[in-house]
């Protein structure tokens, strides 16, 4: 048992140390595939005559869409020396519209850990919820989805990595929280840049 507390200490992810890919993409009403209904939301409270109604966002549901894990070396380095890990997690934001005012946001992580060459772990997580904008106008939406989503989505993605890699036989991985306003902006930066290009190159031609 000692021995095994011991390695468990070594497959420690460095999470601090963690490098974090970051992808953002934006709801798009085109491709609303069909789903069955959800729960209908919840009445808005009346407001007074004169008073603003608050931004908030309605998370209907919650679910795991899609789910991997990869424990390809766990009989060699659960019980042997496999020094610190690295671990670089990936992030990833999407959203598409399903029905009128009502959208599927998916949180996307990853986490890939290795031990200088030996791959300790894998993991894989799509993490999605059917949530309602109400009190935002038309060009509001967009970011409090975006920002929002993720945001309500994240604690249960996280624990779900931190159990998996727990039940895998390392410690858990805890997830640093994550700036969603920052990713946010970086994609609309992105995206500024991208049309940019694109218009240069048009003008060029």
């Amino acid at each position: 048992m000692s021995d095994t507390k011991a390695d468990a200490k070594k497959t420690k992810a460095d999470v601090e140390n963690t490098k974090t890919d970051v992808e953002t993409k934006n709801p798009e009403a085109s491709e609303a595939p069909a789903v069955p209904a959800a729960p209908a939301a919840p009445a808005a409270p009346k407001v007074a005559e004169g008073q603003e109604t608050r931004p908030q966002l309605v998370m209907h549901a919650q679910y795991i869409k899609d789910f991997s894990f990869e424990n390809p070396n766990a009989s060699s380095v659960l019980t042997g020396n496999t020094g610190q890990p690295n671990v670089e997690v990936g992030v990833n934001v999407s959203a598409k519209k399903m029905e009128e005012n009502r959208y599927e946001v998916l949180l996307k992580l990853t986490a890939n850990a290795k031990a200088e060459d030996t791959q300790l772990f894998m993991i894989e997580l799509a993490y999605g919820g059917l949530v309602t904008a109400q009190g935002v106008t038309a060009d509001q939406t967009n970011a409090l989805i975006m920002i929002e989503g993720p945001r309500l989505l994240f604690p249960f993605a996280r624990a779900v990595i931190a159990q998996t890699t727990r039940e895998g036989g390392f410690l858990p991985l805890n997830i640093q929280p994550i700036d969603f306003v920052a990713v946010y902006r970086a994609n609309i930066e992105s995206q500024r840049a991208e049309a940019q290009e694109a218009a240069d190159t048009q003008t060029k031609q």
